[in-house]
C-alpha cells in the first residue's frame, strides 16, 4: 500500500474564526443560561436577545469561499491555536486532527450562526462516555425505557418519527412507571416530547403543540394526563416544509445524562447505534434541545438552573468497574470491550477488515468467489478459520457462564427495569447468549429477529467465542475527553442552498485532513459534496472504508436531486472517478447481518442496518443523526457529537467487527462496485447499478412512503 500524501497545502485555507465568532464562543452567555435566569423567555426569544444582532452581520466578519472546498489548504499553528481557545475541553488536549474538523466546522457560523443549532459558546466541550449500544431497536428502547424511570426531576425525548408499537411501548410503559415512582416520592417529573409527524399544520406553525387528545390517539398512544398523573407531559410536532426534517433523535434525563442514537420509535428490521454522553457536554446538548423547542416551556424543567458541568456524580461507580472481568470482557461472557486489554499489534485497526478478511473468508470477498488480500494476491481455503487471537474456534464451545434464566428478558410486555448500567448489560448480554438447545448464531438471529422477523433463519457459521454479538458496549471509566457538536438546522426549501453548517464541515474536513484511514457507515451515500472528497482522500493513499446498507431507501433517493441510489454511487466511483491506483484506497462493502452471509436488499426488510458514523484515523469519530445522503446534507435538522478519543474509537471498531459480518461477506468488486456470491449472481432483489427509464416515478412513490413513516429515515 502507497503512503498517503498530505492533503493539499499550497494554499492556506481562506477560513478563518472571525474576532466577533472568537469573541461569542469564549462568552459565558448561552440560550440555557439566559432561560435560567428568566424562564418566561422562550429559547427562541432568549435566542434572538443573545444573538440577533449577529445573525445578519456575521457575513461581513467570516471567511470566503465554498463550503464544498473547506478542509483543504494549510491552516496555521495560530489559528488552531485559536481554534482551541474556542472550546472548553477539560483536562485533555484536543488532538490536530480534531481542532482542524472544529475549526472548520466553527467556521460556518460565520455564514450563518443559528445553524451550529447550539450557542456558539457551548459548541465545543468535554464529556465521557460510559456506553455505546450497537444493536436492534428493542435494545436501544430497552435503555431508554431505564433512564426514564430513574429520572428525578425531568425528561427531554426527541424523535423524528414516533410510530405506535411495540417500540414505543417500552417508552410509555417507562413513563407510566416513572409517574408511579414519582408519585410514591411525592414529587413531579416535567416532560418533553418532541418528534416529527409531518402535518398540515405546521405550514403556519412549524413547531405544532401537540394538544392531548392527539397524542394520545391510536397513531402515537401517549400515556393521557390522567393516566400519569404525576408527570407534567408537552408534546410538540416539528417539521419545517417542505423538506425541513426534524431528524433529530436524542434524550436527555435530569440534565445529568444524555443519549444520542441513530433510531426512530418505530418497529423495523435495523441494526442501530446509541451512545450516552455524560459531563459538560450534557450541557451543549440542552441547550441544542431547548433551541430545537423554540416555544414557551410550560411548565419550566426544573433543571434550568442546574448545569451538568457542576455535577460529579456519574455512571463510573464500582457497579460500573465490576461490569469487566480482568480479561476485559463482560463478566461471563468472551467478547473482549475493554480496549485496553486487546491483542496488540495489527489485528483490531480498521486494516484488520481486510486481513481478517482474507484469513476467515471462505467466498463473497471482492464481489468473487475468491478471497483476495488487501493488495489482491492471494486466495483463501474454503474453511472458516480461527481469529490472529489463535483462540481455536469450536461450534461445541461452552456457552457464557451467567445463568441466563435469572435474568428474564425485559420486554415490552414484561418490563425488568435495573438499577444501573451494570445491570442492564448483564441482562441485555444474557438475552444474546444461547438458550438450551440453542448455539451462538441462533440466538443470534432470535435477537436479531425480535418483534418484525420471528422466525426468520440465519445461515452464518458459528463464530469464535471472542466474536460474539455484544449489543451494549460498556466503556471502562475514564477522564472526560474533547467533545463538540457538529450538527446542521432544518432547511425547507427544495434546493441545495443549505450546505454550510458544521456537521458538513466536520465530515469534508475528516475526508481532506485524515493521514491514514476513514471509515464510514451509512444506511445511504450519495451527498454531492461527499463523493468528490471520498475521491480526492484515496487518490492521495488514504484508506476509505464505506459500510453502506444495500437497497436502502433507494426508490426515495431515485427522485431528482436526491443524488442516487446507492448502487449506481458505488458503480460510478469504480468506473469513472477513481483512478487504478486510488482504487486500492477504496474498500466498499454492503451491511451484512451478523446471522448471514451476504447482503439482503432493505427493501425485503429482513436486514438493515441505519447507523451513522465516520472515524477518522482511528481516534475522531462522529457520531449521531445524520445519513451520508442528500436530505441529511442539505435539509434534515441533525445532531451529532464529535469526539476525540483513540479507545472509544478502537472499542467501536471493534464491537462493528463482532456486531456484523458485513467484513467477512460484504465487499464489492474494485472493478465495478457490484456485489456478486460465489457463483457470480448478484444479490437477490437488488436494484442493480442502472434503475432504469422510470426510477423517478419509484422516486415518488418512495418520498409518499417516508411522510407516511414506512420508508427510510
Amino acid at each position: 500500500m502507497s503512503a498517503p500524501h498530505d492533503s493539499d497545502n499550497s494554499a492556506e485555507s481562506p477560513y478563518k474564526i472571525s474576532e466577533r465568532l472568537y469573541e461569542l464562543c469564549r462568552s459565558p452567555e448561552s440560550v440555557s443560561s439566559l432561560v435560567a435566569k428568566d424562564p418566561s423567555l422562550t429559547p427562541g426569544e432568549a435566542w434572538k436577545k443573545l444573538f440577533g444582532q449577529h445573525d445578519h452581520d456575521l457575513a461581513g466578519y467570516g471567511s470566503k469561499g465554498d463550503i464544498r472546498d473547506i478542509g483543504k489548504g494549510s491552516v496555521s499553528s495560530e489559528e488552531l491555536e485559536r481554534a482551541r481557545s474556542c472550546g472548553r475541553w477539560g483536562s485533555q488536549e484536543p488532538s490536530d486532527l480534531f481542532l482542524r474538523m472544529y475549526h472548520d466546522a466553527l467556521c460556518t457560523l460565520d455564514h450563518n450562526l443559528e445553524c451550529g443549532m447550539v450557542s456558539p459558546s457551548l459548541m465545543g466541550s468535554s464529556g465521557t462516555m460510559p456506553l455505546t449500544i450497537i444493536s436492534v431497536v428493542p435494545d436501544i428502547v430497552r435503555h431508554m425505557s431505564n433512564l426514564i424511570v430513574r429520572a428525578e426531576k425531568e425528561v427531554f425525548l426527541a424523535t423524528n418519527f414516533w410510530q405506535n408499537g411495540v417500540a414505543s411501548k417500552y417508552i410509555t410503559n417507562a413513563i407510566r412507571e416513572l409517574s408511579r415512582r414519582a408519585g410514591e416520592r411525592g414529587t413531579k417529573i416535567v416532560m418533553k416530547i418532541i418528534y416529527d409527524r409531518g402535518s398540515p399544520k405546521q405550514v403556519f406553525e412549524p413547531h405544532y403543540m401537540v394538544p392531548e387528545s392527539e397524542y394520545t390517539g391510536n397513531a402515537v398512544a401517549l400515556p393521557a394526563s390522567h393516566d400519569i398523573p404525576n408527570i407534567d407531559l408537552q408534546v410538540i410536532n416539528y417539521h419545517r416544509p417542505l423538506l425541513g426534517t426534524f431528524h433529530a433523535k436524542y434524550m436527555i434525563v435530569d440534565r445529568r445524562v444524555a443519549v444520542l442514537q441513530s433510531n426512530n420509535i418505530q418497529d423495523n428490521d435495523n441494526v442501530e447505534m446509541m451512545v450516552q454522553v455524560e459531563g459538560p457536554i450534557v450541557d451543549s446538548m440542552y441547550d441544542m434541545a431547548l433551541l430545537s423547542w423554540h416555544k414557551k416551556l410550560e411548565p419550566p424543567l426544573p433543571q434550568l438552573d442546574s448545569p451538568a458541568v457542576k455535577s460529579e456524580i456519574g455512571s463510573f461507580d464500582a457497579s460500573h468497574a465490576a461490569i469487566f472481568s480482568p480479561d476485559g470482557t463482560i463478566k461471563g461472557h468472551s467478547a473482549i470491550v475493554d480496549p485496553d486489554k486487546l491483542p496488540s499489534g495489527e489485528g483490531y485497526g480498521l486494516e484488520a477488515f481486510e486481513k481478517r478478511r482474507a484469513t476467515e473468508m471462505p467466498s463473497h470477498t471482492d464481489g468473487t468467489a475468491e478471497a483476495t488480500s488487501l493488495d489482491g494476491n492471494g486466495t483463501v481455503p474454503d474453511t472458516h478459520q480461527p481469529r490472529d487471537s489463535g483462540v481455536e474456534l469450536n461450534s461445541e464451545a461452552e456457552v457464557p457462564l451467567i445463568q441466563t434464566d435469572t435474568l428474564p428478558e425485559h420486554t415490552a410486555e414484561d418490563p425488568h427495569y435495573d438499577e444501573n448500567l451494570a445491570g442492564e448489560i448483564q441482562r441485555v448480554q444474557a438475552s444474546v447468549s444461547p438458550k438450551p438447545g440453542e448455539t451462538r448464531m441462533q440466538a443470534v438471529s432470535r435477537h436479531l429477529n425480535h418483534t418484525v422477523n420471528k422466525g426468520f433463519e440465519g445461515n452464518a457459521p458459528e463464530c469464535d467465542p471472542q466474536d460474539e454479538m455484544t449489543p451494549c458496549i460498556p466503556h471502562p471509566a475514564h477522564e472526560p475527553f474533547p467533545m463538540a457538536l457538529v450538527c446542521r438546522p432544518p432547511y425547507g426549501t427544495p434546493n441545495h442552498a443549505s450546505v454550510s453548517n458544521p456537521q458538513n464541515a466536520a465530515w469534508l474536513s475528516a475526508l481532506r485532513n485524515a493521514q491514514k484511514n476513514v471509515f464510514i457507515q451509512s444506511p445511504t451515500l450519495n451527498a454531492e459534496p461527499l463523493i468528490p472528497a471520498i475521491v480526492e482522500a484515496c487518490e492521495r493513499g488514504v484508506d476509505v472504508y464505506c459500510y453502506i446498507c444495500l437497497g436502502y431507501n433507494d426508490s426515495g433517493e431515485m427522485l431528482p436531486m436526491q443524488g442516487g441510489h446507492n448502487e449506481s454511487i458505488v458503480h460510478r466511483l469504480y468506473t469513472t472517478l477513481l483512478s487504478a491506483t486510488a482504487k486500492q484506497h477504496l474498500h466498499w462493502y454492503w451491511y451484512v447481518a451478523k446471522d448471514q452471509v451476504a447482503p439482503i436488499p432493505a427493501s425485503k426488510k429482513k436486514r438493515s442496518c441505519h447507523v451513522k458514523l465516520l472515524i477518522a484515523d482511528e481516534h475522531i469519530g462522529v457520531v449521531g443523526n445524520g445519513n451520508q445522503d442528500t436530505q441529511s446534507w442539505f435539509h434534515s435538522q441533525e445532531i451529532n457529537i464529535m469526539i476525540d478519543s483513540p479507545k472509544i474509537c478502537r472499542a467501536w471498531i471493534a464491537a462493528l467487527r463482532r456486531n456484523q459480518n458485513t467484513h467477512l461477506y460484504g465487499r464489492v468488486s474494485s472493478e465495478d462496485g457490484v456485489w456478486r456470491d460465489e457463483k457470480g449472481l448478484e444479490a437477490q432483489g437488488a436494484t442493480g447499478v442502472d434503475a432504469g427509464r422510470f426510477s423517478w416515478a419509484r422516486g415518488v412513490v418512495g418520498a409518499i412512503k417516508r411522510v407516511q413513516g414506512t420508508g427510510g429515515f
